[in-house]
């Protein structure tokens, strides 16, 4: 019979690499947490507009003198949002919205860097299979075009008026948790991969619409966002003392209503938020016997996700987005998120009794 203890150090050598790649990707997901968040805190306090250069490569440093302070705020100045709302403004309040766009986008580079080099010493280092391999450099492209999509969401507020395209920042903020639960995903399987589907087949397929609904109301968030709905109809659960509002259909084409229309875009994130709420609270029900206790774990941090995200945007609503806020609210949305990718991955490949 074949000696069984030579083989778990062999074993526990084979888990060491496995476990350092996923602790560097849950790292990344976390520098992509904070990067989610302020680049809510950016949008919330009008700052994103205030670099009208893209310098992907060479962009590390601010200006760093009076002189370049004051050429970067002359080229500001040539844009909407100068020339409409700060015409008053002075080099010292400029540099007040400079610098938080200015971290935004070092610590997306940052990012970049942080993910790129370990990849590369992982794959030097023969760690990575090829299946693995190939998803890490899937994760990279996204990553890179994250960078250009938000380029192109910033352009569309230096042309004619000063705000960025709804539609582009619902796509920006929806590649961002893309690629966020992505690298999850990938990470809980280095780290937790069990034999079995931890859930019934009903069970998986109700986790799934559940989370994608979840995504959908995540995207009518943005949209929420880009269209300043959330300064409007500033009570609950009536809007304006209607359950319906006035005007829920007044644009024509019919289609511009869902994506500009103010009224209709915070009544869809209305019903799409208390909907998904409580079919998230539905599906914890529902899981609430299955033997496999992972599962059960992230079942409930799923509910308790939904209830405080739930409770931060009415919260967010009734007190008209204040900063602080606002920004809890987006990143309660990605705790969801969180939450939601374990309660699948756990459905799928946690282990049946784990």
């Amino acid at each position: 019979m074949p000696a069984t203890v030579p083989d778990q150090p062999l074993a526990a050598a084979r888990r060491r690499p496995r476990r350092a790649i996923a602790a560097w990707l849950l790292l990344c997901c976390a520098m992509v947490f904070v990067m989610v968040v302020l680049g809510g805190v950016t949008r919330l306090t009008h700052s994103g507009l205030s670099m009208v250069e893209w310098k992907p490569l060479t962009g590390w440093l601010p200006p760093l003198d009076a002189a370049e302070w004051q050429r970067t705020f002359e080229q500001y100045q040539h844009y909407p949002e100068f020339q409409q709302l700060n015409r008053h403004m002075s080099v010292t309040e400029f540099k007040g919205i400079f610098w938080l766009e200015f971290i935004h986008r070092v610590w997306g580079r940052t990012i970049g860097l942080v993910f790129l080099l370990p990849l590369l010493g992982f794959a030097f280092a023969g760690a990575l299979d090829r299946t693995l391999l190939l998803r890490l450099g899937a994760l990279f492209v996204l990553g890179g075009m994250q960078g250009v999509l938000g380029w192109y969401m910033v352009m569309s507020g230096l042309v004619d008026r000063p705000d960025v395209s709804a539609q582009r920042l619902a796509a920006h903020l929806g590649l961002a948790f893309l690629l966020y639960g992505y690298m999850l995903w990938i990470a809980l399987g280095l780290l937790f991969a069990g034999d079995a589907p931890a859930a019934s087949a009903r069970l998986r397929g109700a986790a799934v619409a559940v989370f994608a609904l979840v995504c959908v109301t995540v995207l009518s968030g943005a949209l929420v966002a880009g269209t300043d709905a959330g300064y409007a109809y500033n009570t609950f659960p009536l809007m304006a003392g209607r359950l319906v509002p006035d005007h829920y259909l007044a644009m024509q084409p019919l289609g511009r209503n869902f994506f500009e229309n103010i009224a209709t875009v915070q009544f869809n994130h209305r019903v799409l938020a208390l909907t998904s709420a409580a079919l998230v609270l539905a599906l914890c029900v529902a899981g609430r016997t299955v033997s496999a206790r992972r599962l059960r774990y992230a079942l409930y941090a799923f509910g308790a996700a939904a209830l405080v995200q739930l409770s931060l945007g009415i919260a967010t609503l009734l007190l008209v987005v204040p900063v602080a806020l606002a920004a809890a609210h987006q990143a309660g949305g990605l705790l969801l998120v969180t939450a939601g990718v374990w309660v699948l991955f756990e459905s799928f490949h946690g282990a049946t009794h784990g």
